[in-house]
């Protein structure tokens, strides 16, 4: 059974088709790169799957339960957590008051129940609070816990980011491209922390990156689109040797070649 299946998903902006019929699975407990051409449709497929966009055909189902049924914010108390290109942070919040806020889903008060001081109050702010301090030390950000997370380097802000989509405890991370701005060191460490959220955390993992190395090097299998269409789908030794993809982007010789 898929965690995530997505199925003849098609999406237009006006004249331009951004998808059409595409279909692909995520079964719990892969590491799914999802990859392609500029303007491919990755991202598309991402703000279907979060409900930001409304697709004009097609099935998205996760555990069994209509994605597409759901309200933009019921997506993340459904289990899927989401990361952004551009790092959507609060800037002028600390890096602890970004990751209470991605806990919004998880509290057991109702919102007028908070704005009284009590016994309850207290006992599920110190949950939360413990629960945001424990992704931090997993994310390895604990000195920068009281810092604005606005005054932080491009690459530290990107993992608040990932910290903030996984401290709701989601069961799958859809991961946007989550090397932008990062340097070579930076990336392989970005490489061993995808790892551990796999294993470690137990969350299935779909991955969208430009930079080619990075998916073939985590993921299990990799899916290609190119002109919102799928060209390809299989292991990353598969998909790289595949005559559509190569002709769509791997032919230039470079191991990151955008994706």
């Amino acid at each position: 059974m898929p965690d995530l299946s997505v199925g003849g998903l098609s999406k237009r902006f006006g004249g331009i088709v951004a998808l059409e019929d595409v279909a692909f699975d995520v079964r719990e407990g892969e590491i799914v790169g999802l990859i392609g051409p500029n303007g491919a449709g990755k991202t598309t497929v991402f703000n279907c799957i979060s409900r930001f966009y409304d697709p004009d055909a097609g099935d998205i189902r996760f555990g069994g339960r209509d994605v597409l049924s759901l309200q933009p914010h019921r997506v993340l108390a459904a289990g899927i957590g989401r990361t952004f290109q551009h790092a959507e942070l609060f800037k002028n919040m600390t890096v602890l008051d970004n990751l209470l806020v991605g806990l919004h889903n998880r509290t057991r008060l109702l919102q007028l129940a908070s704005l009284v001081v009590s016994p309850t109050v207290w006992i599920e702010e110190r949950r939360l609070r413990r629960s945001a301090t424990e992704m931090i030390n997993f994310l390895g950000l604990e000195k920068y816990q009281g810092m604005h997370a606005g005054g932080l380097p491009f690459g530290l802000q990107k993992r608040v980011d990932v910290a903030r989509a996984l401290v709701s405890g989601p069961s799958l991370v859809l991961l946007d491209e989550p090397a932008s701005g990062l340097s070579h060191e930076e990336m392989n460490d970005l490489s061993d922390l995808i790892r551990k959220i796999r294993s470690d955390l137990k969350v299935t993992i779909l991955l969208v990156e430009h930079h080619m190395s990075l998916v073939m090097g985590v993921s299990d299998r990799v899916v290609v689109l190119d002109f919102g269409r799928k060209i390809a789908e299989g292991t990353p030794d598969v998909v790289q040797n595949n005559p559509a993809v190569i002709e769509a982007y791997l032919g230039t010789g470079t191991s990151d070649a955008d994706a």
